[in-house]
């Protein structure tokens, strides 16, 4: 009964491991830019520039250019993006664009950049 037990903590253990690494680790085939680099981007044409941050942060601040897409309307919006051009994403700071990453992914976006800092390194 003890070693079912112990089995079931380690199998336990892992999978919450598991769980929290897919959290944190950025996504195979996502790329990563800061602040600075995405600076020398900003007028490129042919690059998606979108916000997940909710509409009332984006209207306190934004970058010119950046559409506003929130997180949680991503995947019924995620037609207004096109899947062939690169995408940039950005929220307040990393960690929802991260998120947003991982989402457009795995719907089939091939071309992702996620804005590391957020709009807390913007100045």
């Amino acid at each position: 009964m003890i070693v079912i037990g112990t089995l079931l903590n380690i199998v336990l253990i892992a999978f919450i491991i598991w769980f929290l690494l897919q959290r944190i680790l950025p996504v195979s085939g996502v790329k990563n830019m800061n602040m600075s680099e995405l600076k020398k981007k900003l007028h490129q044409n042919d690059i998606q520039f979108i916000d997940v941050r909710t509409p009332a942060e984006f209207k306190a601040n934004h970058i010119k250019g950046f559409k506003n897409i929130p997180l949680g309307e991503l995947h019924k919006r995620s037609q207004e993006l096109s899947k062939q051009k690169e995408v940039y994403v950005i929220c307040q700071s990393g960690i929802r664009s991260s998120r947003a990453s991982k989402l457009l992914k795995k719907i089939g976006f091939e071309h992702i950049t996620n804005i590391t800092g957020g709009m807390n390194a913007w100045h």
